[in-house]
């Protein structure tokens, strides 16, 4: 484990070294220069979304770049939405019930648009109409998941009965 040196100039300029090399990393992690410091702590992992920007004062700050991250968002985005990623994607979701709370959260949101839209409308009818939806809508889509469930139940019992 230790190194033989052959004299002791050799020794002397290794130690030498090594005190330089704790001088840099001390540095480094003195925060000295904020993004320097981080991405040496997340192995460069922040370096893309972090940027250093100078104020009129000559400080340095550091800043999100929100140009990068939007721009990783919808790099992501595309590649999760290929259509062979989409056709996979709804085959496993069939299975674990990822289509059916997606699909939930679609209809409360299509649902929930057109309530406030309708609130906001001038006209007292489509403003008792949104109201409506507001109330009635939860009670309705409840019912409704419920008559569906009711209805999977009975078909699944009937061809259990018919296989037996």
């Amino acid at each position: 484990m230790a190194t033989d040196y052959t004299n002791l100039d050799e020794l002397r300029s290794q130690k030498r070294l090594l005190k330089q090399e704790i001088v840099d990393l001390e540095d480094i992690l003195t925060f000295k220069s904020k993004k320097e410091s981080l991405s040496a702590m997340t192995n460069g992992l922040t370096d893309k979304f972090l940027k250093e920007t100078e104020d009129e004062d000559g400080e340095k700050s550091l800043a999100l770049d929100t140009q990068n991250i939007m721009r990783e968002i919808s790099f992501g985005l595309k590649e999760t939405a290929s259509k062979r990623n989409v056709m996979g994607l709804a085959n496993d979701t069939v299975q674990s019930g990822l289509l059916e709370t997606t699909l939930k959260m679609g209809t409360v949101a299509l649902v929930g648009n057109f309530a406030k839209k309708s609130v906001m409308n001038k006209s007292w009818k489509r403003k008792l109409v949104g109201l409506a939806l507001i109330y009635v809508a939860p009670y309705a889509l409840r019912f409704l998941r419920k008559k569906l469930d009711e209805y999977q139940r009975n078909k699944t019992a009937s061809s259990l009965e018919k296989l037996i």
